[in-house]
This record gives C-alpha cells, structure tokens and sequence, in this order.
C-alpha cells in the first residue's frame, strides 16, 4: 500500500504501516550521521524537541548553487545502532536509511511503536529533489555530518521494520 506521512509522526499514522508498504513524507524531518549521534549522546542532550520525529541517516554532497541541497542520500543505517534504542525511548518516531538494523533497534522499535524506513541508496541526486529547505541546527564543525532541520515534500521510502518488528529484509531472504 502507498500512504501520505505528515510530520510529526502519530501513532495513528504509523500503526497501519506494514513491510513493503511505499511512504511519502511531508513536513519537518532532521539529518543526523555517525558523529552526530556520538556527540548526541556523549553530551546528553538532543538539539531538536526528538518527540514523534523522524531522523534521516543522509550524507550530503556540497550543495550547487542555486540548490537547496545536494545530493542527499541515505547512509548505512546500522553505524548508529549503539545509538539508536536511546533516542527510541527518548519519543523517536521514525528512522530512514539503508541496511539492515541489530536485535537491540528491533527491539526498541517494537517497545516504541516505532518504524524503520529504507530510501534508495544511489537515488541522492533524486532524494535531494524533495527537500525543499535545509537548515544546519548543531554541530556546523562536523560539515556533511551536522544535524540538519530538512523540510520535505513527498519524500519517498519504504517500511522495512514496521512497529510489530516485521523485517522486509528477513521477508524477502536478504
């Protein structure tokens, strides 16, 4: 099934949500990598109200003049899974990368009713097209891996572990 998500995320919207299921996202969602979630953690604090949010793992590329953004695609996802069952119970909603997730982020997905989305590795310069705004929020000094508040229209992914802890990867033999 193809649904419309509008940020911040409700239990309502995500609920239904099952693998496979294809996503378009509206609205507010923030970008965060490798070191950021490090310094998220290490410090204590979120620089973003994270309640019912969605963190996309994206690797910008230097934006072109003339362009919000550059080329803007997902990141392997489980470089963050020492991170992410933290910002999970701290009201984490939603989460887009690529690759497969560890039992401990399954876990805390399914305890927070939460859901796992792929974007299409390779399709930066596409993704990029559906960011209408990108704004550096934290940590300028990390460059490609500052958290970014990014406003987005009809971002496209796909559920891959829904909040039952279903795991398309594990569907299809992956």
């Amino acid at each position: 099934m193809e649904y419309n998500l509008h940020t911040p995320l409700t239990e309502e919207q995500i609920t239904p949500l099952q693998v496979g299921d294809y996503v378009k996202i509206s609205g507010i969602i923030y970008s965060a990598r490798d070191a950021a979630h490090a310094r998220m953690i290490d410090i204590g604090e979120i620089p973003f109200a994270i309640q019912d949010q969605v963190l996309y793992y994206m690797g910008p590329s230097p934006t072109r003049p003339g362009h919000v953004i550059g080329a803007a695609g997902p990141t392997t996802a489980t470089r963050m899974d020492r991170y992410t069952p933290s910002l999970l119970d701290q009201g984490l909603k939603a989460m887009i990368g690529k690759g497969k997730r560890s039992q401990e982020v399954i876990d805390a997905i399914i305890r927070n009713k939460a859901v796992y989305l792929a974007a299409i590795g390779g399709a930066g310069a596409l993704l990029s097209q559906c960011i209408k705004k990108s704004t550096v929020i934290a940590y300028d000094d990390l460059g490609t891996e500052a958290i970014r508040r990014l406003l987005v229209e009809d971002f496209p992914a796909i559920v891959v572990i829904d909040v039952y802890g279903n795991n398309l990867y594990e569907q299809i033999g992956e």
